[in-house]
């Protein structure tokens, strides 16, 4: 039997499970009764804002109607306006989509590692590690981006003076906010420090569910480390990729504080918005609740699409 028959048997044994047999005079238990309880009350609390967003995108509404209580319908204007405005296409959308996919990206590759040198270390080591690295993860989203804001704080910060060192730039003049690509290089460093602990730690406990067997027949075999992650590892994780990338995905792209509390995050750089700062300094500086709410709908309808995308390509490499 070859490595992946091995792989495929093992994951057949552990995915499928043996259904008990039901008692006679017994009825068919009904899961959804069940769930209905939790399902009202999720359905209250996520889905009536979903819809109130939805309903507000649809209004012009700004500071005179919310202190009248007025309601001023306007159709697709809000969607008209946005898509027709040239920003959209040229700053914000791209901001958007291309530093998630890059977050994401290399905070599933970066946390894989971490998840694999995890697993090398002794039970001692291991713990000392996980529980320096949860201390990245613990750390709130807003003390987190102050601190790289100090790190690269222009002329005295850490990573200038060190980049100064090294003579990649002047310490004097350089400003690593005032430029798109160094502040979403920053932005992005800040975000796979603050991610990258939940993608070990899940990946890990995958790690530990792998059978020693099938590592062992792939060293036989002649497999190197690579090929013995990419033919034994992965196909047996895959389930496990997919829930960190998909979670991965919907944080990066709606992040919001790394970029807010950045310098020039806040809107005054009009280079480095997102769709979540933009719907923010659109509702909350211009009061334009409804146009902010229409960048509200857009980012949620992106999501969908993206998670979908990836899930339904996911299933179907199941299914192949």
């Amino acid at each position: 039997m070859t490595v992946q028959e091995r792989v495929r048997a093992a994951r057949g044994a552990a995915t499928a499970a043996p259904r008990p047999p039901r008692r006679p005079g017994t009825r068919p238990t009904r899961p959804w009764l069940l769930l209905a309880p939790a399902l009202l009350v999720m359905g209250g609390l996520l889905l009536y804002p979903l819809v109130r967003v939805l309903v507000l995108s649809l209004q012009d509404f700004g500071l005179r109607e919310l202190v009248s209580g007025r309601t001023d319908w306007v159709g697709l204007d809000n969607y008209v306006e946005l898509l027709g405005n040239p920003d959209l296409w040229t700053t914000v959308l791209p901001n958007t989509v291309v530093f998630a996919v890059v977050a994401v990206a290399l905070t599933v590759v970066f946390g894989t590692l971490v998840a694999l040198l995890l697993a090398r270390l002794s039970p001692l080591v291991r713990a000392i590690v996980t529980t320096a690295i949860m201390v990245a993860w613990a750390m709130p989203a807003v003390t987190g981006t102050y601190v790289w804001v100090f790190v690269f704080t222009p002329g005295d910060g850490l990573a200038v003076q060190a980049l100064d060192a090294l003579g990649l730039v002047d310490a004097a003049t350089a400003n690593p906010f005032a430029s798109r690509l160094s502040f979403y290089a920053v932005a992005t460093l800040n975000v796979v420090h603050h991610g990258f602990p939940f993608v070990a730690l899940t990946v890990l406990a995958g790690l530990m569910t792998v059978p020693q067997e099938l590592n062992e027949a792939a060293i036989v075999d002649g497999a190197n480390a690579w090929r013995r992650f990419w033919s034994v590892t992965f196909p047996m994780l895959r389930p496990v990729f997919a829930v960190v990338t998909v979670l991965s995905t919907i944080w990066d792209f709606k992040v919001f504080t790394q970029i807010y509390l950045m310098p020039g995050g806040d809107g005054v750089n009009r280079n480095v918005l997102t769709l979540g700062t933009w719907s923010y300094v659109e509702s909350f500086a211009q009061n334009r609740y409804g146009l902010g709410a229409a960048i509200a709908v857009l980012l949620t309808a992106l999501l969908l699409v993206v998670t979908v995308a990836y899930l339904r390509l996911l299933f179907r490499e199941e299914e192949l």
